[in-house]
């Protein structure tokens, strides 16, 4: 096995204990966080594809993920705050 194939292995096994967390989660920020993980976890995916499939443009898309999935959980936790 390469390192790519032992890497999404690894992420797999992340995937599936952040669903656990996603739908048994006590709270509601504890299901946020979740998604949060899942979403550093969705980025981490595009990088090893960019390195598999040796395309430099799976980066920017990484990034550009990565920010958003910030932002939006900027927004839910001003959300949950009470904030506007």
């Amino acid at each position: 096995m390469t390192i790519i194939e032992v890497s999404l292995v690894l992420i797999a096994i992340a995937t599936v204990l952040s669903m656990y967390r996603v739908f048994r989660g006590p709270t509601t920020v504890d299901r946020i966080i979740a998604i949060d993980i899942m979403t550093t976890i969705t980025t981490g995916l595009m990088v090893l594809f960019a390195l598999y499939y040796k395309r430099a443009i799976f980066l920017d898309v990484a990034l550009v993920y990565a920010v958003l999935a910030f932002l939006g959980v900027i927004a839910f936790a001003r959300y949950l705050e009470g904030g506007l």
